[in-house]
């Protein structure tokens, strides 16, 4: 369990505003932020790191990082951090940035393996794509086993495809090792297929705690339309299938009957369209 009850003051270009979060965290729980630009997010990532000071109190899993006597360094905390930059050492190759961390070769392989860079091992990151880089950059925030993962929009800067990719790698990674791990993003699809649990801030405070689906799936009735989007989820209820589909910055749900979910995949662009308000999968 985590618990995270802190304020601080953050200075943005409309003025001052107080950051003031209290949240619990179920260990090995996958929580998505998000919010405008300069609710807090990563500042609180921040501060969770010990990157940042901050008044309250943090505790995880029993031990005390934060509290009105004292604060943990940011070496004592068991943290991986996932930034949007890189922040490899150029001089050394995959292999050795891994082993930097942890001299733990039998870890660092299976990462490699994991995030299919094993034959890249003996190469330097500048020799690397964008995709690989941030791959490698995970790798290292695992090398040591962290309590707590914190991605701060690590794949923001990647193609649609790359990032799909990555982002089924994250879910691996973060079911396997059994962390617990923090997510900014401002990505709806992204959330959905990673996160058990979003939170959104809004001038430093939380708004909503839910459930992704809870909270992004728009159920309004529409007039007729025809737009395309991925297909995240196909998911059996009852006798129907229900597909839910990321359409720019909103989830949908389409009901479809067996053999038309049967022709579809997870993952692939579709197209929704109407007629006579009854959606068609194509």
């Amino acid at each position: 369990m985590i618990d995270i009850k802190i304020n601080k003051e953050l200075l943005g270009a409309s003025g001052s505003l107080i950051l003031d979060v209290e949240l619990q965290i179920q260990k090995g729980e996958f929580l998505a932020l998000s919010g405008d630009s300069g609710s807090g997010k990563t500042t609180l990532l921040r501060i969770l790191a010990g990157l940042e000071k901050a008044n309250g109190n943090i505790k995880v899993h029993q031990q005390e990082w934060l509290n009105a006597k004292q604060t943990l360094p940011p070496q004592k905390r068991s943290i991986g951090f996932v930034f949007q930059e890189y922040a490899l050492f150029d001089n050394m190759t995959v292999i050795q940035n891994l082993l930097f961390i942890a001299k733990d070769k039998n870890l660092a392989l299976h990462l490699l393996e994991i995030t299919e860079l094993t034959t890249l091992q003996n190469r330097y990151p500048k020799t690397l794509s964008g995709g690989q880089k941030q791959r490698l950059s995970l790798c290292r925030a695992l090398m040591q086993k962290p309590k707590l993962l914190l991605l701060d929009e690590p794949l923001s800067a990647l193609d649609s495809h790359i990032r799909s990719k990555l982002q089924t790698q994250i879910l691996k990674l973060h079911k396997e090792f059994d962390t617990t791990t923090i997510m900014v993003s401002h990505d709806p699809s992204e959330i959905y297929k990673l996160a058990s649990r979003v939170v959104m801030l809004k001038d430093g405070k939380v708004t909503k705690d839910g459930k992704p689906r809870e909270l992004l799936l728009k159920q309004n009735g529409s007039q007729k339309f025809s737009f395309s989007g991925e297909l995240l989820e196909l998911k059996k209820v009852d006798i129907v299938y229900v597909a839910f589909i990321a359409i720019g910055q909103q989830i949908v749900e389409v009901v479809l009957s067996k053999e038309e979910a049967s022709s579809h995949k997870v993952g692939e662009r579709v197209t929704i369209s109407t007629k006579a308000f009854s959606p068609i999968l194509s």
